[in-house]
């Protein structure tokens, strides 16, 4: 008779060590393919909403100010520089995409914009001699004489609530060539501090911010995934001149 050889329990061992092992391994692959789509697609975004932020600056001679959290994704203007003509804004550097204004999708139920990861995306304007970026009386008053001299984007920051770079070496870009930011605050949606200065800097109502590549939690210089983006005064400029608005 015939005797039929099971597997040894030290077989069975073997075999389920190597499919958790290629489960594993799948899975790690899955969740790195869905991160980078989520990158990407923020990515995206953040670049959309910087176009939308230039045509809105096209049709109405201004940019738009940023959103507050009671605004429901619409701009929020604290003194108006006349019907239609926009103003000073409630908030400049610590406010949100005006989605809404700009016509930004998606959003969320309450009108904010949304990054791939669901978090709100961020947007900051220059205040330098307020209202003129936000103003199409003023901006069309004082034409293309007036630089963004407050808005810094930063290598690496060291402390809380900077107001600049303080070196030309820690800048990413010239200091004055700035106007506006739109940013993601990335998968940890960190709160301001949890994830070290350069994160913190970015969720604080300062104008220095900080674009650099990621770095995971307990590096030296912090956790940080933040995603910018940043329109350039000279495009804005160049935009408003192609289009007829300026001068």
């Amino acid at each position: 008779m015939l005797r039929q050889r099971g597997f040894t329990l030290t077989e069975l061992a073997v075999v389920l060590t190597i499919v958790a092992f290629l489960l594993g391994s799948l899975m790690y692959t899955l969740s790195a393919q869905t991160e980078q789509r989520n990158w990407d697609s923020t990515q995206r975004r953040l670049e959309e909403a910087k176009e939308l932020l230039l045509v809105y600056a096209i049709v109405n001679g201004r940019l738009p100010c940023p959103a507050t959290s009671t605004s429901n994704g619409a701009e929020s203007i604290a003194t108006a520089a006349g019907s239609g003509t926009g103003g000073t804004c409630t908030l400049n550097y610590d406010g949100w995409l005006p989605a809404v204004t700009i016509g930004f999708a998606p959003t969320d139920s309450s009108g904010y914009a949304l990054d791939a990861w669901g978090n709100r995306i961020r947007y900051a304007v220059s205040s330098t001699s307020a209202p003129h970026f936000t103003s199409n009386v003023t901006l069309k008053t004082n034409g293309i004489t007036t630089a963004p001299a407050d808005i810094d984007i930063c290598k690496h920051l060291t402390a809380n609530n900077e107001t600049t770079c303080t070196t030309a070496a820690n800048r990413v870009v010239a200091n004055g060539t700035v106007v506006g930011v739109v940013w993601s605050q990335g998968k940890n949606f960190a709160s301001s501090g949890a994830a070290g200065f350069d994160e913190a800097n970015n969720n604080d109502a300062f104008a220095a911010f900080v674009s650099r590549a990621p770095s995971p939690s307990g590096s030296t210089d912090g956790e940080f995934d933040d995603m910018l983006v940043w329109i350039p005064v000279g495009v804005l400029y160049g935009r408003l001149i192609a289009a007829g608005v300026l001068p």
